[in-house]
């Protein structure tokens, strides 16, 4: 991988490697672009199979904050950082498993505040509420610690599911003219915080489910809570249904699934779910309607820099109502200049980031 070659093509502004050698600590902290405002992103720890791509990652996601939070003209930029998870134990030997974790995302929070306030880190996939707390110890540039709104009651996921659920209402009005999900077929990938929360709002509005996850345990869930039925993983793409709703991993959408495909649109909560960006334009050929991740799983960071800039509860929510009106928009400019939606979204983000 040549390192400054991918910063310069993608216009990152700043990628800091980060290392502590009392409590372990390997990090990459990745700044997008701050024109809008500091750099807001979730913090992430991952086992990676490679430093390769452990970057890549934290890069590509920093992008896609940018891009989000310039879509729902939000005060700040794009940033993300990725704290590397080794196989074997993360943490140094002879301390307990708690007081050795917090001493890492202390170390972490040092490095946080050495950018001086150009990043602000939150939760993300593999943290929790007490390693914010202990970034919060060495620097104020972090949320989602305790005491937020979004600490309380994994508010920040109950928030991105109702946006995914909001945008899906606009897409199926705006596609098939129709007032609500009654009866429609969604398939669920992905029963994790948000993917749960997501099954519940389609349930209730008259969904029938399909779902798939890694984890049975959860998948039974569903099937009982929810009337459910499962899917196995490897024949996910390959099932007939209204809408797909990838809420699991990145790069679900590429050259072999996309093919598979039997769905009329996929809307879901999952990030980067196209592996690369030609893989909207085989979507949009295919005659699938694709709601841009980044454009449809906003309401966590809608909340995020809501809570930031003083916003009580009800209103955030009434903020993330915004989904379903901005993925509109983004689907209004795609017809309008006959292109593919995720590029729309991406021109949206960068005409909005420019000041239009």
């Amino acid at each position: 991988m040549d390192i400054f070659r991918e910063i310069i093509q993608e216009t990152h502004e700043q990628v800091m490697l980060c290392h502590d050698a009392p409590s372990g600590l390997k990090a990459i902290v990745v700044l997008h672009d701050t024109r809008s405002g500091p750099a807001l992103g979730g913090c992430r720890m991952k086992r990676y199979g490679s430093e390769e791509e452990a970057l890549r990652d934290a890069m590509r996601l920093a992008k896609g904050m940018t891009y989000k939070n310039a879509a729902y003209r939000l005060p700040y930029g794009g940033g993300k950082a990725v704290v590397w998870q080794d196989d074997g134990d993360p943490w140094k030997a002879g301390e307990t498993d708690e007081a050795a974790r917090t001493r890492l995302f202390q170390a972490l929070g040092t490095q946080i505040e050495r950018l001086g306030g150009r990043y602000v880190a939150g939760l993300d996939l593999g943290t929790t509420i007490r390693d914010m707390d202990a970034i919060r110890t060495r620097t104020k540039h972090v949320t989602d610690t305790t005491g937020t709104i979004m600490a309380t009651d994994e508010f920040t996921a109950e928030m991105t599911a109702y946006g995914v659920y909001l945008a899906m209402r606009a897409a199926v009005k705006r596609e098939m003219n129709l007032p609500t999900l009654h009866d429609l077929k969604v398939l669920v990938q992905g029963l994790g915080k948000v993917g749960r929360r997501l099954c519940r709002y389609l349930y209730e509005d008259g969904a029938r489910l399909l779902v798939s996850d890694l984890n049975p345990k959860a998948e039974a869930e569903a099937i009982r809570l929810f009337g459910a039925k499962r899917v196995r993983t490897e024949h996910v793409a390959g099932t007939a249904c209204d809408i797909y709703a990838p809420c699991a991993a990145g790069g679900v959408l590429d050259d072999r699934t996309i093919p598979r495909l039997k769905c009329r649109m996929v809307v879901g909560a999952a990030n980067n779910q196209l592996l690369m960006e030609r893989h909207g334009e085989l979507l949009h050929e295919r005659g699938i309607l694709y709601a841009p991740d980044f454009i449809v799983n906003a309401g966590g960071i809608i909340i995020t820099a809501g809570e930031l800039q003083g916003l009580g509860k009800a209103r955030l929510k009434r903020n993330v109502e915004a989904v379903g009106q901005t993925l509109l928009d983004v689907l209004d400019l795609a017809e309008e200049r006959g292109i593919p939606a995720s590029e729309a979204a991406l021109r949206l983000a960068e005409e909005r980031l420019s000041g239009g």
